[in-house]
């Protein structure tokens, strides 16, 4: 199983406190770790970037389904 797959499964372990507690919110996980809840999407690609360089890490939306974006699009 790739990184990104475990992050999606800790994702997914952790999906009814996040949806009680970070609903809307943009979460980013690194290492099957939850990093840290943000208001949009573009501070977590921040976060995640300047802690994780080009990943991978996961960053949903929490309460939608998955959007698969590539680094590059967020580093122009």
């Amino acid at each position: 199983m790739g990184k990104l797959s475990l992050d999606m499964a800790a994702y997914e372990r952790m999906r009814s406190i996040l949806e009680m507690d970070y609903f809307g919110k943009w979460v980013v996980f690194h290492d099957e770790e939850f990093i840290g809840d943000y208001d949009d999407f573009e501070d977590a690609a921040v976060v995640a970037v300047e802690r994780f360089g080009r990943g991978p890490y996961l960053i949903k939306r929490v309460g939608e389904g998955p959007h698969i974006l590539p680094v590059a699009a967020l580093l122009g």
